[in-house]
């Protein structure tokens, strides 16, 4: 549904949209939106987008005007995969031309879309979808423009699908995984203290350390008397 926010109030005249995101390690995403038309008159102030408002904290629109378009621009941060979708909320004219989808399967991470613009007139119109990912794209139907990031030119007057897989970790696995090298770290730590008391059980004493120096086997001997 994002696009579709943002083509509907425009359809008549020379369009051009432009998104781009950026998806972090932790699943957030982050980026731009640009909906402009070239104005029909003074008056004319483009498509006016307005944030949703469950995304308030997360969403910013400002007007746009450059190189003869006026419209919106809008800033979004750390969003999930979900809230991604609440961008369609951008404009209450919506038409269903364009449904985009994050999925996490394990380290897998995929991006499924398809963008209906049939209505969108074929002349002067510019329609961009860009991203960037946190790791090396493995499949894409896209352009790739390094390793990480691909882009879309969608044609106006034709459907289109974007299709998009990455692997890295799971947010949620990597924590657990720290905590259990910490946990890990503890364990070997301990066994280690364990198995140099029963060596200094097992063989005997050697030479005294002076008393000024520390002795793990004085301080094992005291431990033994305090049991």
């Amino acid at each position: 549904m994002l696009l579709a926010a943002l083509l509907a109030p425009v359809l008549a005249g020379c369009l051009r949209v432009q998104v781009s995101m950026g998806v972090s390690s932790n699943d957030r995403v982050s980026g731009r939106i640009v909906a402009a038309v070239v104005p029909a008159g003074p008056d004319d102030k483009g498509p006016q987008l307005k944030a949703p408002e469950s995304l308030a904290a997360k969403v910013r629109v400002e007007p746009y005007s450059q190189d003869g378009y006026v419209g919106s621009k809008v800033f979004f941060e750390d969003l999930s995969f979900g809230e991604v979708q609440q961008l369609g909320l951008l404009s209450e004219q919506t038409q269903g031309m364009f449904q985009l989808q994050f999925q996490r399967t394990g380290d897998l991470v995929s991006l499924n879309g398809r963008v209906d613009l049939k209505s969108v007139p074929p002349h002067g119109s510019d329609v961009q979808f860009t991203i960037a990912f946190p790791a090396r794209v493995a499949k894409t139907n896209g352009n790739r423009e390094g390793d990480s990031t691909v882009s879309w030119k969608l044609p106006p007057g034709d459907v289109s699908t974007v299709r998009a897989e990455v692997s890295y970790s799971d947010p949620n696995t990597r924590s657990f995984a720290g905590w259990a090298g910490i946990v890990g770290g503890i364990t070997l730590a301990v066994a280690a203290i364990v198995a140099a008391m029963a060596y200094m059980d097992r063989n005997p004493a050697a030479p005294e350390v002076p008393e000024h120096q520390f002795s793990w086997r004085r301080w094992w001997q005291s431990v033994k008397q305090l049991r």
